[in-house]
């Protein structure tokens, strides 16, 4: 008589080639392929038991880039917003323009600077503030023509004031779109 093969029907399922239903498998057992997909859940498995990010590491690496950015940023604007403050000491100016500059610019020193703080303690930038700061930069700008000034300080409190609101806007903008890629990634509702 013959030995049974695994195809025979004798009441036992085959299950690998050297295997019938019942019998347990090894490691040796599994396809490299197998372990491989396993591997890959698990390791996705513990980043998410873990509070860690399941996204790749490319997009996270662009998220720590960007909050460098706008904390660089940040420091800036709140160094144009110290000489708006300080300039003027420079010029020869009215009253009514030194009270503009030295309020403005300490008011944008001080928002500024808030947020680089913020940033460089790992606390999100607050978009309201970039928003005011960028809104002061606009009034800088309307404010030189408004109050005519004179030549020397009208040039500088127009050009600090296009350089306060685009970068303060830059700042507000990125602020937006990291809380968008914070609370959903793929459709940016939370």
């Amino acid at each position: 008589m013959s030995d049974p093969s695994p195809n025979d029907d004798d009441g036992e399922t085959s299950v690998g080639s050297d295997h019938r239903a019942g019998d347990e498998f090894t490691d040796d057992d599994i396809g490299a392929d197998d372990r491989i997909r396993s591997d890959e859940r698990t390791t996705n498995a513990a980043q998410v038991d873990a509070g860690g990010d399941p996204r790749n590491e490319s997009t996270q690496i662009a998220n720590e880039e960007r909050r460098r950015n706008t904390a660089f940023v940040s420091g800036i604007v709140a160094v144009i917003g110290a000489w708006v403050a300080l300039s003027v000491l420079v010029y020869d100016v009215a009253t009514a323009s030194l009270w503009n500059n030295v309020a403005v610019g300490a008011v944008v020193f001080l928002a500024a600077g808030y947020n680089y703080y913020r940033l460089s303690n790992d606390i999100p930038l607050s978009t309201g503030i970039a928003t005011l700061v960028a809104l002061l930069g606009i009034w800088l700008i309307v404010a030189a023509a408004l109050l005519e000034m004179t030549m020397g300080l009208f040039w500088s409190t127009a050009v600090s004031g296009l350089l306060i609101a685009g970068l303060a806007g830059y700042n507000a903008y990125e602020s937006r779109e990291a809380t968008t890629v914070a609370t959903d990634p793929d459709t940016g509702t939370r």
